[in-house]
Formats: structure tokens, C-alpha cells, sequence
């Protein structure tokens, strides 16, 4: 979709579907439902994205307009695991698997279809350039989510804690075989009503990754204003930080 973006924790991003449906409280202020109604579509219906948007990564990659080993955030507009594109999510592996110099960052808050929604070449440790990833913006979706991540074959597993409303303990998640490799933070950002991040959540989510010595990445403060380019700021404790798990 965006052969660039602003997103800090990725280079690009492909939505070869958009649409979605809002099933917890971090959906509340989706920034797509936003978006998408500028563009005069309805964030509710998921729609296939025409052929040019469906094949960006393959033009991409012929073309060099996207470097290799770029991080490419995949579905920032849907669910790669939404039901609703069932029909299309077979023709978007291929192109995944035809393009191995990028990587893929698939989040979703769908787990429970991502076992029965692999394709058919998976392997033991999936493809080496997927990362999978779940959103978890509370310590009750953390519980319900993470688990089922685990038990995915996956090289990279992560979890995006944003938008961060109260405060998880990742620590049975961050140690073992099957770990949690990279956390992601950021609070919610919105024109009119944003909930409020308490950096004390942020700092302690920090903390835990520390000791169990997995990357973090703190995103965005949020807020309902820009301080240098993103919501509320990035610094905690007047630092950014950006770490990756590879």
C-alpha cells in the first residue's frame, strides 16, 4: 500500500485487503475507520484491494523501490486473519513466500484462526520472513491472545501492547521455547477523546523485557497532539527506544 510510512517500527506497509470489524476495547478509536471513511469507503466491509495494491510487494521487489530486508507491516488497514478474506488470504501467502529479501509483520486479535489459516508449506518454523504478532491492549486480552500465539511455529513471535490501557504482566510470556521475542508499546491517539497511557505501565512492560532481556519498542505516548511527528512524543525517561528483536 505505502512504499513508505510513519509507522516507526516498520518501513511499508501492504493492505492487499481493507475492513474490519471492531472486537475489543483497543478498536474502540481504530485510526483505519478514521481513514478509510476520508477515502469514501466503509471501514465495516472488508474489500479486496485492487490488483496493482494486491502485487505491491512483488513490484517492489522487482523494481527496488522497497530495499531487502525492509520490514513490511502487513494488513495496517484489516486483519490478516479475518474470516472475510478467507478467499483471498492463499494468493497473498504466495506472494509473501515469492518475495523472501522483505519481511512480514502480521498482527492480528484473531489467533484463534491463525493455526487453521496457514498455508499448506508452513513447515515446523513457518517462513523465515513472517513475523506473527497479537495486539494486546490489557492484561485480559494479553491471557486470552498470547497463549495461542505460543503455540504457533513461528521464528518471530510479538506483541503490540497499543493502544496501552492499563497495565500487563508479560513475564510468563517472556522466558521459555516458545517466547514472546519483541513487545511493542504506545498509548492511543486520537483528535477528540484519546485514553490515557500512564507511563508507569509503559515503564514497567520496559522493565519486564529488560530482565528477560527481550527487545522493546515504545512507539508513541498518544495524546491528541504531535510532538516531533508522533503522538505525544516517544521519549520515556528521556530516551526513545527502539530495539528489534533481529
Amino acid at each position: 500500500m505505502a512504499e513508505t510510512t510513519g509507522i516507526q517500527w516498520c518501513h511499508s506497509t501492504w493492505n492487499p485487503w481493507m475492513g474490519c470489524h471492531k472486537v475489543s476495547p483497543g478498536c474502540k478509536n481504530c485510526y483505519m475507520f478514521r481513514e478509510q471513511k476520508i477515502y469514501g469507503y466503509d471501514p465495516n466491509v472488508v474489500r479486496r484491494a485492487a490488483n496493482a495494491t494486491f502485487n505491491n510487494p512483488i513490484f517492489w521487489a522487482k523494481s527496488g523501490k522497497v530495499a531487502p530486508g525492509s520490514r513490511i507491516f502487513t494488513c495496517s488497514w484489516s486483519d490478516w486473519f479475518i474470516e472475510e478474506a478467507d478467499e483471498w488470504r492463499g494468493e497473498a501467502w504466495k506472494i509473501i513466500k515469492a518475495t523472501p529479501q522483505f519481511n512480514y509483520l502480521i498482527l492480528t486479535k484473531r489467533p484463534e484462526r491463525i493455526l487453521t489459516n496457514l498455508p499448506y508449506d508452513w513447515g515446523e518454523g513457518g517462513y523465515p520472513n513472517v513475523w506473527l504478532g497479537i495486539s494486546a491492549e490489557d492484561q485480559k486480552n494479553a491471557d486470552k491472545r498470547i497463549p495461542i500465539l505460543t503455540m504457533v511455529p513461528v521464528i518471530t513471535r510479538f506483541v503490540s501492547a497499543e493502544p496501552l490501557l492499563g497495565a500487563i504482566d508479560l513475564r510468563p510470556y517472556l522466558v521459555g521455547l516458545d517466547a514472546i521475542d519483541w513487545v511493542i508499546t504506545g498509548g492511543e491517539s486520537d483528535f477528540k477523546n484519546p485514553r490515557p497511557c500512564n507511563p508507569d505501565w509503559v515503564r514497567d512492560i520496559r522493565d519486564q523485557c529488560q530482565v528477560a532481556k527481550v527487545a522493546f519498542f515504545h512507539k508513541q505516548n498518544g495524546g491528541s497532539r504531535k510532538v516531533g511527528g508522533t503522538w505525544g512524543g516517544r521519549e520515556l525517561d528521556g530516551r526513545t527506544w527502539d530495539e528489534f528483536p533481529i
